[in-house]
């Protein structure tokens, strides 16, 4: 069973010893050769910053770097590319009357920007839902991508709920990156996607010399579906080449803590926080098992602690915005202050490990810090 905050209250945290053991089937090897035929394709940055390691008491520290991926300013563009890839593959199987159809989805910027310039790219239409509290040069950035912009007054999940019901006309389809009961095979694609990011960072480590992976992976979390494709990266290689991960959330909105505490999945209400993509109140249902499964550790962080981590960045030349700079403030969370020792000993981390921070968004998908109570999905 995972330790919880109660045993050490100055930090919210909790442990799984259990997880680097338990494996899952791979991601389909076919993902990555698919976003490398994309125009404009290139790996991302995976940047070594020797001072953090210093800090940090560890052998190597890395970020990779999602500032541009695909021409836009976040990872998001990987899963959304994939999942519209898959969507349309599959409607020409079944026959499906041929010509544009509308891809339709809520976002609080990114993923609804990914969808939008695919739809553009391939010929296809758009439909993006918004919620309240979105900066309108975030709203801007996805009507110059050619698509239909609704925006919401409601919260996120309206916003999802209105792109829902919008996707059940003709020669519609819903690209959505939560998953619910129901709706859960176009959210799979969305994470079998981000797997690229994953094998891009084995061929990238491999060239520095850490040629057996990483200690740790850093991810920063909303409903949790970049760690489901990072835990089925990890959780399906053979038991000695499996790192320790760490989820790491606002303090204002840990649903993924507050499950793995109580060892089920649970809703919890959500507070103000400038790391907006993952102000989430509900893991997604298909990246719970393995969220539960495979995540060694998970961490919740205040806003401070994430704005110190992000300027850090920032002076070491790495554009991340809020939610980027999360994985960093969660390390030092784990790895500095009361019982620092023992969650270093849980998570076997050493002066010679190797650690790997998910920096997921650059500044310019965030054109303007906001505390607005919105809903993400990494």
């Amino acid at each position: 069973m995972p330790k919880n905050a109660s045993s050490f209250p100055t930090l919210p945290w909790s442990v799984r010893p259990e997880a680097r053991s338990w494996r899952c089937a791979p991601a389909p090897t076919d993902v990555q050769n698919f976003h490398s035929s994309l125009p404009g394709y290139s790996p991302t940055p995976l940047t070594e910053l020797p001072s953090l390691a210093a800090e940090l008491g560890v052998g190597r520290v890395f970020v990779k770097d999602e500032s541009n991926r695909l021409g836009l300013p976040a990872f998001k563009a990987l899963g959304a590319s994939w999942a519209v890839h898959r969507t349309l593959a599959e409607r020409a199987t079944n026959g499906e009357e041929p010509g544009p159809v509308t891809l339709v989805t809520a976002t609080d910027g990114n993923h609804g920007r990914a969808v939008a310039r695919m739809a553009r790219l391939l010929g296809q239409h758009a439909h993006v839902f918004v919620p309240r509290g979105v900066h309108p040069r975030a709203v801007a950035a996805i009507v110059a991508e050619q698509a239909k912009v609704t925006e919401v007054s409601g919260a996120y999940d309206e916003a999802v709920r209105l792109a829902a019901e919008a996707a059940a006309g003709p020669n519609a389809v819903l690209i959505q990156d939560t998953a619910w009961p129901g709706y859960e095979q176009i959210p799979g694609w969305i994470v079998e996607g981000y797997s690229t990011l994953c094998a891009e960072i084995d061929e990238q480590l491999a060239a520095q010399g850490v040629t057996e992976g990483p200690d740790l992976v850093s991810i920063p979390v909303g409903v949790g579906s970049l760690a489901q494709a990072v835990v089925t990266h990890y959780r399906s290689r053979p038991a000695g080449q499996a790192p320790a991960l760490l989820s790491v959330e606002p303090e204002a909105a840990a649903c993924v803590l507050a499950s793995l505490t109580l060892g089920e999945p649970v809703s919890v209400t959500t507070g103000d926080t400038t790391m907006a993509g993952l102000n989430c109140g509900t893991p997604s249902s298909i990246a719970w098992p393995y969220l539960y499964g495979g995540l060694d550790a998970a961490v919740a962080v205040p806003d401070a602690d994430n704005a110190r981590a992000a300027a850090d960045l920032a002076a070491l030349d790495v554009s991340s915005g809020p939610c980027g700079a999360a994985p960093l403030a969660g390390l030092r969370a784990m790895l500095t202050g009361v019982a620092a020792e023992e969650r270093r000993t849980a998570l076997e981390l050493g002066p010679l490990s190797a650690v790997v921070l998910l920096s997921t968004e650059g500044t310019a998908a965030n054109p303007h810090a906001t505390t607005a109570h919105r809903s993400g999905d990494t």
